[in-house]
């Protein structure tokens, strides 16, 4: 084996379980490419499988199998092959056996590709788990990991590259990092000894924009293209007016595999309040609710409130069957995407429509909601739910005249 030089960050993360192991449960390395992250972390992960346990299981994972032999295995196998261990791959079962001295391990190997990928680590029992690319892979696939880890001093490992700022790896792990109980680990360029200065400079004008911020930087940054891209909390989000508003309307994203995003509306002198809202997401809730349950939801959004108008998914027949059933005016919305994206914008801009500092499902869609890479046209569908019901609501409450890209709002009357 040549002759490796560590860091000082790699060190951290090759000893972290030694002189931290009592403090942290988990390992959140983040940053760069090329930045030593993987390496050091793969290297750290098995030397502590090795040295801590006996004839236990553990879940090695990646984006797909392929990508993890070819990031992790390939260059680790032979680092712990050049120590003295013996290390032989059943490729057919996914599996991989380490000796060192008495002690084996069992590896197994999966691949986080999708939500369905999930039901394939259920039901393991893992005394650790090591994520490679672990923002690539479905929030389900990666809780059903952590799961897992059920054995007396399991432990987390996860390593990833940054992605959106709403990103739910983030937000739940790396900004709670001391709640979780985990050490996080920022890594840059130059915490790779490996790669020269020339190396480092031709990465620099290799990438730019949203991608020289995550790659090159290692910053979680908001993606390019994204379609309210003048949207900034700053300016444009508001706390709820003090007192009784005007005027009361409801907006409705129905979905039962998908989310289900409800918008609540109030008028004052002229504008119109996102106040508070409801979004139910059956796949992390882990069960689809039923149109009258909806219907239940709506009411206790509402909270004794009367709305004139609830404007609804036009595709959405049984829930707005069961909602004129129950008495409920309601409206199908106008689904002319790119009119309601264009007059959503000048809504937001012009200070006709608000969103309120409680919705934070509406302004976490509002920071994710892009284009389709190259398609100006077609809004990415994903991080849009909350973006419908509010362009449902805006097309209810204004009609363009004149087909230029700012019209002048009428509101309509119902």
């Amino acid at each position: 084996m040549r002759a490796v030089r560590f860091s000082d960050k790699q060190r951290r993360v090759l000893r972290w379980w030694q002189t931290d192991g009592e403090r942290y449960d988990a390992v959140i390395c983040d940053g760069a490419v090329r930045s030593g992250k993987t390496f050091s972390m793969g290297l750290s992960f098995f030397l502590w499988a090795q040295a801590s346990f006996d004839r236990q299981q553990f879940g090695v994972c990646g984006k797909t199998i392929l990508s993890l032999r070819r990031n992790v295995l390939q260059e680790i196998v032979p680092a712990l092959r050049a120590m003295g261990m013996q290390c032989a791959e059943k490729r057919t079962e996914n599996v991989l056996t380490v000796r060192c001295g008495r002690r084996m391990n069992r590896f197994f190997l999966f691949g986080g590709r999708d939500e369905s990928s999930a039901a394939l680590i259920q039901g393991s029992t893992f005394a650790g788990v090591l994520l490679d690319e672990a923002a690539l892979m479905p929030r389900s696939f990666v809780e059903q990991a952590c799961a897992r880890c059920s054995v007396a001093g399991s432990k987390l490992w996860m390593n990833c590259n940054p992605e959106s700022p709403q990103h739910w790896l983030y937000r739940e792990w790396i900004c709670k990092a001391e709640e979780k109980r985990a050490l996080y680990l920022h890594f840059t360029m130059e915490d790779n000894p490996a790669l020269t200065a020339e190396i480092r400079e031709r990465y620099e004008h290799c990438y730019s924009g949203i991608f020289y911020r995550r790659f090159v930087l290692g910053q979680w940054a908001a993606a390019e293209g994204r379609i309210y891209d003048f949207f900034e909390r700053e300016q444009f989000c508001r706390p709820v007016p003090a007192g009784e508003l005007e005027r009361w309307r409801v907006s409705v994203d129905y979905g039962t595999a998908n989310p289900a995003s409800f918008g609540l509306w109030g008028l004052r002198n002229g504008v119109w309040y996102r106040v508070k809202e409801f979004y139910y997401n059956s796949r992390t809730e882990g069960r689809q609710k039923t149109d009258a349950e909806y219907v239940e939801d709506l009411g206790r959004l509402l909270d004794g409130r009367r709305a004139e108008t609830v404007t609804v998914d036009p595709s959405a027949a049984s829930f707005i069957a069961a909602l004129r059933q129950a008495g409920y005016p309601v409206r199908k919305a106008d689904n002319d995407v790119l009119t309601g994206i264009r007059m959503t914008a000048d809504a937001l801009k012009s200070g006709r429509v608000v969103i309120c500092e409680p919705c934070e499902d509406c302004l976490r869609e509002m920071e994710t909601y892009c284009w389709e890479s190259g398609a100006r046209d077609r809004p990415k569908k994903e991080n849009d739910h909350a973006m419908d019901d509010l362009r449902y609501f805006v097309m209810s409450i204004s009609a363009p005249r004149g087909g230029g890209f700012a019209a002048t709002w009428v509101e309509r009357e119902n």
